[in-house]
């Protein structure tokens, strides 16, 4: 795809989800695809919210290959997991697709659990694939990327 493409930087706070949220829909209007609106809208909030949560920093403080850490997410006093300012997102749009992509310091695979209707959380990647056409994740030198593929008609 070579169409315009814009980016946002995530800052390591819970209201950038909404600051990352608005800033794609703002895009979106731009390019008049507006009829995305909502599911680019809740496919950028739960990547950004996954990001924030599971690309945690080293212990140095500083990101790394190493982020990832079972167990540290959970932890009340950090409910970002220590998350590093080094998130993007990233829209992509060539007619008639939008490709959305958060970029992330952590290198680990996103892993789509079976949902647990009682649960709070988990249910984040079956939202992005069901409203998206297609999903997926790469593994870059810093980090990865997980990406949605949008199409309008």
């Amino acid at each position: 795809m070579a169409g315009p493409t814009v980016s946002f930087t995530v800052q390591p706070d819970p209201e950038s989800v909404t600051d990352a949220r608005h800033f794609a829909i703002s895009r979106l209007t731009q390019w008049d695809v507006s009829a995305l609106a909502d599911d680019v809208g809740l496919v950028v909030s739960e990547l950004v919210t996954n990001a924030l949560r599971h690309s945690g920093r080293t212990a140095s403080g500083r990101p790394g290959n190493d982020v990832h850490r079972e167990g540290v997410y959970d932890d009340p006093a950090d409910p970002l997991g220590s998350a590093p300012s080094a998130i993007r997102l990233r829209l992509l749009h060539q007619a008639p697709w939008l490709l959305c992509g958060i970029l992330d310091a952590s290198r680990s695979a996103p892993r789509r659990k079976e949902p647990d209707y009682i649960a709070e959380t988990g249910r984040g990647l079956h939202l992005v694939e069901s409203f998206s056409v297609r999903w997926g994740w790469r593994t870059l030198p810093y980090g990865k990327v997980v990406w949605a593929l949008f199409r309008y008609p």
